[in-house]
């Protein structure tokens, strides 16, 4: 039998399945169940666990919150990280983009987008942790299937060691391990199951010249100190297998100063001047290459030859559908450019097409109010998680 039929055959007796436990949830709740007492335990009654496994791994992100809703047995499944890495072993994972932005009143918020299905466009998640809502400086950071949101200040708050946990497949917030130090405006990446968090302001008694490690395994930061990190950091980026640093220029020259981490001995470098003069703002990498997108003159794409070590310029994008400050997030071989208002704009460096000189490019519209009007947020951090 061809493999697509019987997928399709998978999907229709998970259907079949799926309308049959709900019937039995019914009748037990109505006192009817005794004769399905051999069911009742069953992710999916009359399938064993491994192949009802088979079948809630193919159905898509966005009925997990449909199925959250129908037992605990099911809930607790979808919510797992057995299922988190069995979709993720077999290539069934959805990645969708969460951005951090903040409104004209100051005020924190998150969003999420689908990036299968732009034309749904961007939807805002409820329940941010209250005592972040105003706060500056905040890191914003994806491990596994959970967003992480520690430090930040307030205008009459010192720096923060706080850090919360949004679980994307339950959609809560609940809050975890603090920081070993307290910091705000600081770099911040994920690398080998880990999150740092280096540099950037403190409190009075922090260190700006240290750098944090989280480990999820054992819900827990430590702390380490390097002398030339300095606390004004402007980007940073998972590059080789390292973590760059970027920092604010210099105000006696035009020279950009970086350096880099290299965790799997611990040791850290200055970056050369040709790579970083040429970083002048947000950086992803994809296929092993680097690109920045360069706001100081109109939009442009840059990217980083790191053979010659010469940067070279990919394409000129509209200031039409996205306003600067931009943010930049890659999945797979496509970039989405999430500028003022959450307007966005997707191409695949691969495979981009152009007509007359202009990048053909899907584009997401700006948020707008009930009223019909562009609420323009800017957008501080975008992230990309996959399920």
């Amino acid at each position: 039998m061809p493999r697509e039929l019987i997928i399709d055959h998978i999907n229709l007796n998970f259907e079949t399945r799926f309308l049959k436990s709900i019937s039995i949830m019914d009748s037990m709740e109505h006192g009817s169940g005794s004769q399905l007492d051999s069911e009742q335990d069953a992710l999916i009654p009359g399938l064993p666990d491994d192949v009802a496994l088979f079948c809630f791994a193919r159905v898509p992100r966005k009925y997990h919150p449909i199925l959250n809703c129908v037992s605990k047995r099911w809930r607790e499944l979808v919510c797992s990280n057995e299922l988190h890495l069995y979709r993720r072993n077999n290539c069934l994972e959805e990645t969708w983009i969460y951005a951090l932005c903040r409104d004209k009143s100051d005020q924190l918020h998150c969003y999420v987008l689908d990036s299968n299905q732009l034309q749904r466009g961007w939807k805002r998640i409820q329940d941010l942790p209250s005592r972040c809502l105003r706060r500056n400086g905040v890191g914003f950071e994806v491990l596994g299937k959970k967003l992480y949101l520690f430090g930040g200040c307030g205008w009459i708050e010192e720096a923060t060691d706080e850090v919360y946990c949004y679980d994307a497949s339950m959609n809560t917030w609940n809050t975890t391990a603090p920081l070993s130090i307290a910091r705000s405006f600081f770099a911040y990446e994920a690398l080998d199951g880990k999150i740092y968090a280096i540099g950037g302001i403190g409190s009075n008694s922090s260190n700006p010249h240290s750098w944090d490690t989280y480990n999820p395994l054992t819900d827990s930061w430590s702390s380490s100190i390097y002398p030339d990190i300095l606390p004004d950091i402007e980007d940073s980026v998972v590059f080789n297998g390292k973590i760059y640093i970027r920092c604010a220029y210099s105000s006696v020259s035009s020279d950009v100063y970086a350096v880099v981490y290299d965790p799997s001995n611990g040791t850290w470098q200055h970056v050369d001047a040709d790579m970083a003069c040429g970083w002048r703002g947000p950086a992803v990498v994809i296929n092993g290459v680097l690109y920045v997108l360069d706001q100081s003159s109109g939009i442009r794409l840059m990217m980083w030859l790191d053979d010659i070590r010469e940067w070279t310029a990919v394409t000129r994008l509209s200031p039409i559908l996205t306003r600067p400050p931009c943010r930049l997030v890659a999945i797979g071989t496509k970039v989405f450019v999430i500028g003022k208002g959450l307007g966005t704009v997707m191409f695949d460096v691969e495979d981009a097409i152009y007509m007359d000189g202009v990048l053909v490019s899907t584009s997401v519209p700006r948020l707008k109010s009930d009223d019909g009007e562009i609420i323009w947020d800017d957008v501080l951090s975008c992230k990309s998680l996959a399920i």
